[in-house]
């Protein structure tokens, strides 16, 4: 009997000081949401990754731009990602490929730096058919946005798990 009343006690003192404990980790108050409807808007992609297995991350990036927006998409790429478009790589990177192909049966163009690619020493006949090859990655960036497309720069930082970053015993 005395166990269950000091077990009460405590469940009771906790479920009062839960708001009080809620307002000092909340100062701010709470988010507001606004799920507003986006209008259509075109976008290019602004794509120069150190590694190629980033790509992953821009698929995401893409698909959920795209469907958000109800735009057209394009891709430029300019950077060492590069190298997972050529033929001969095909199989070192066939999952990044098989997605990027299927974001171009979508309808999102690829462009690459021509600049870029032979200075990586490869040539236009090197890569997947799904790529156009243009003059040069910033001017063709330059030149979607005078045709009315907004600029994004995806960095390849994803926000799975973020949440139990720094935090010792959580899960990683």
């Amino acid at each position: 009997m005395k166990t269950a009343a000091v077990l009460t006690t405590a469940l009771i003192a906790a479920a009062l000081t839960q708001p009080a404990l809620a307002d000092k980790f909340a100062p701010y108050g709470t988010a507001k949401v606004d799920m507003h409807t986006m209008p259509v808007t075109d976008t290019v992609f602004d794509v120069n990754y150190e590694d190629p297995q980033k790509l992953n991350t821009l698929y995401f990036f893409v698909k959920n731009t795209k469907k958000t927006t109800g735009g057209k998409v394009v891709v430029v790429t300019h950077g060492p990602e590069l190298r997972a478009f050529a033929k001969e790589n095909y199989e070192k990177y066939q999952g990044i490929m098989d997605k990027m192909a299927e974001l171009s049966k979508e309808g999102v163009e690829f462009k690459m730096c021509n600049n870029a690619m032979l200075a990586a020493g490869f040539k236009a006949e090197d890569m997947h058919g799904f790529v156009t090859v243009v003059p040069a990655g910033f001017p063709e960036v330059a030149y979607w946005q005078s045709k009315g497309y907004r600029y994004i720069n995806p960095l390849p930082l994803p926000v799975k798990d973020v949440r139990y970053i720094d935090q010792p015993g959580l899960r990683k």
